[in-house]
């Protein structure tokens, strides 16, 4: 009868290589299965010298565009790159530092998120791992909400929207805050920013960029895509947009959250949307309208931007937020 052998499993030192070599293998590849694939490499667009912008999908996030759908602007200086808005997965973060690796290699010097809103920010994982000391700007509030659990909403929003193409995403917050009037001077450009209470969100902040004639203007106006405001407000939004037109009168290109570059007709084209909606839900409700009879006749007020992207996904729930404003001013 043999005896059992009473030296451990891992006496041999080649047995014990190979071991480690399986486990190690195994973990890569549990890793790898848990993060979404590459996003394809999108243009650079350049808006002004040195400054480079990559548009997003026009539509909402799906498995095709793997949430890629917000814009996402980079500054080359000659201290560095200034970032704005990193994209809604490190996935995303990851191609728009392609595009600037592909033309500098010079480090990060800021990351600037708009607002609270996750497609705009979740990209801040790749631009830490690039340059980990690279300080994040939001305003105060964006900081408080995300502490409260907001990232983790957002998260759940595009794993569920894009088929779980952004699995790897992790939150990286700003670390430092931008309120109203501050200023910043980075790379030999200054940087100032401009916040109204309730927009798109509480959170939004509008940059402009003097020294080339910029205007960053986030989701407080789009160009050919209607987006949510469950959080924002219509009014603040209509005074938001007339009061930073006085602010900022010598802005030549203006940046929105979603849709290609131009200039001040983009806010134009904006309001008109606004102001066109307010304007037909407030004749409704002296009607004595509910804001579920509108749609049909709003809709038809509206006509000119029923072929624009988030539209049909949006309406229904805008005239139930501008009937709530309307009915609170009647009060």
């Amino acid at each position: 009868m043999s005896r059992p052998d009473p030296r451990p499993l891992f006496h041999s030192p080649t047995r014990l290589l190979v071991v480690l070599l399986l486990c190690s293998l195994a973990a890569a590849t549990a890793t790898a299965a848990e993060r979404g694939p590459a996003v394809p490499d999108a243009e650079a667009h350049e808006i002004a010298p040195g400054v480079f912008t990559l548009y997003g999908d026009i539509n909402p996030p799906t498995p095709e565009n793997q949430g890629f759908m917000a814009n996402s602007t980079f500054i080359l200086t000659d201290a560095g790159v200034v970032v704005i808005d990193t994209g809604s997965s490190v996935q995303v973060g990851e191609m728009l530092l392609r595009q600037i690796r592909a033309r500098t290699d010079k480090p990060l010097l800021a990351v600037l998120n708009t607002h609270v809103h996750g497609d705009h920010w979740l990209g801040n994982q790749a631009m830490v791992a690039d340059t980990p000391e690279v300080p994040i700007y939001g305003h105060p509030r964006m900081l408080e909400l995300i502490a409260q659990g907001v990232g983790d909403q957002w998260l759940d929003i595009m794993m569920n929207a894009t088929n779980g193409a952004v699995a790897g995403t992790e939150q990286v917050p700003p670390t430092q805050s931008l309120d109203d009037g501050d200023a910043l001077t980075l790379g030999g450009l200054t940087i100032k920013a401009h916040h109204y209470p309730k927009v798109h969100s509480t959170t939004d902040l509008m940059f402009e960029i003097p020294e080339l004639g910029l205007l960053f203007l986030a989701d407080n106006a789009n160009n050919g895509r209607i987006v949510r405001m469950d959080d924002g407000s219509f009014r603040g939004s209509v005074e938001a947009l007339e009061d930073i037109r006085t602010r900022v009168p010598a802005a030549e290109v203006l940046i929105p959250g979603h849709g290609p570059v131009g200039g001040w007709e983009i806010i134009d084209a904006y309001l008109a949307y606004l102001t066109g909606l307010q304007t037909a839900v407030a004749e409704l409700y002296d009607q004595g309208l509910s804001d579920f009879e509108m749609k049909p006749a709003v809709t038809e007020q509206l006509a000119a931007f029923q072929d624009t992207p988030g539209f049909d996904i949006e309406l229904g729930k805008h005239i139930s937020l501008v009937y709530l404003e309307v009915e609170a001013e009647a009060f």
